[in-house]
C-alpha cells in the first residue's frame, strides 16, 4: 500500500550506511527521493565526528548532503549548553567531535557540565573516574545519547548508553539527553524541515535501526516510526520489547516503492 509521509527523518548509521559502506540502494532512494520533492533530513546520535564531518562521509558514500540538512546530538547539545549559559565544558567525546564545542571553554578544571558521547575503546577507568569526580563536584551531567550499542565492522558494541548508566549510579545524578530519544531533539528535527512543507507530527516518519532511540523515541514526541532490517536490528529483540514499530522495511531501497 504506498504512502505519503509529509517528510521523513534519517538515522545515519545502521541505516543508510555501516562500517561496510552505503546500504545497498540507499544511495538510489534518497536521490529518487529529492527528485520527487520529499522533504527529508538527517538526524543522527552519531557522536564521533562533527556535522562537517558527516557530511563529509555521506557525500563520500554517494549521498547529496550538506552540514545544515544535519541534526547530529552534539549540535543539539551545544544548543541547549548555550541556552542555559553553560560556558566551561569536560568534553569526553572523540577528537573529531570536538569542533563541534568550539564555543566553550574545554576544561578540566571546575567545569559546568560534563559532556558524554561515545568514546569506543579510548573508555577506561581513568577517564570515567574524572568524569565522576568532576560530577561530585557540582558539575551537570549531559549525555549526547544513551544508545546502548551500535554495529561496527567487527560485530555489536556499547554504545554510550552504558557509561552514562554508569556515572548516574555512582552519582545520583540524571542525565538530561540531548539527541535522540529526547523529545527536543524530535522537535528540533521538524523545525528543521524546508519551510513551506508543513506537516501534522504524524504524518512525518522517523527512519532508523534503533529500537529505542530511533522508534520509541519518535513515537513518543509524536511521530511515525519505520524500523530497517539493516544495522543492529533484531528480530528477537523487536519481538520481546513490546514496542511496534509502524511499519518494518526490509532497508530504506524499500523507500521509493512505498511512497
Amino acid at each position: 500500500m504506498a504512502v505519503s509521509p509529509g517528510a521523513l527523518l534519517f538515522d545515519l548509521d545502521g541505516t543508510l550506511y555501516t562500517d561496510a559502506g552505503p546500504v545497498p540502494g540507499a544511495v538510489e532512494a534518497l536521490a529518487e527521493l529529492r527528485r520527487r520533492g520529499v522533504p527529508f533530513r538527517y538526524v543522527t546520535n552519531t557522536t564521533r565526528r562533527s556535522r562537517r564531518l558527516l557530511a563529509k562521509r555521506l557525500q563520500g558514500y554517494g549521498f547529496e548532503a550538506e552540514p545544515g540538512e544535519i541534526l547530529s546530538a552534539p549540535q543539539a547539545c551545544v544548543t541547549m549548553l548555550r541556552s542555559r549559559g553553560v560556558r566551561r565544558v569536560a568534553a569526553y567525546v572523540a577528537d573529531e567531535t570536538l569542533e563541534d564545542f568550539a564555543p566553550f571553554d574545554l576544561t578540566a578544571a571546575s567545569p559546568e557540565a560534563v559532556v558524554v558521547g561515545d568514546l569506543g575503546d579510548a573508555w577506561d577507568f581513568a577517564k570515567l573516574n574524572r568524569a565522576f569526580l568532576q560530577l561530585m563536584d557540582g558539575a551537570e551531567l549531559v549525555a549526547l545519547q544513551r544508545d546502548r550499542y551500535w554495529l561496527r565492522g567487527d560485530g555489536l558494541a556499547l554504545d554510550a548508553g552504558p557509561f552514562i548508566a554508569a556515572l548516574e549510579y555512582a552519582t545520583g545524578k540524571t542525565a538530561a539527553v540531548c539527541g535522540k530519544p529526547s523529545a527536543a531533539f524530535y522537535a528540533a528535527a521538524v523545525a528543521s524541515l524546508p519551510p513551506g512543507r508543513a506537516a501534522a507530527p504524524r504524518e512525518i516518519v522517523m527512519v532508523g535501526d534503533d529500537l529505542w532511540g530511533d522508534v520509541q523515541g519518535a513515537q513518543r514526541a509524536g511521530l511515525a516510526a519505520w524500523m530497517v532490517r539493516t544495522g543492529k536490528f533484531r528480530e528477537d529483540v523487536v519481538a520481546a520489547s513490546g514496542i511496534a514499530p509502524d511499519r518494518i522495511l526490509d532497508s530504506v531501497a524499500q523507500l521509493p516503492s512505498l511512497l
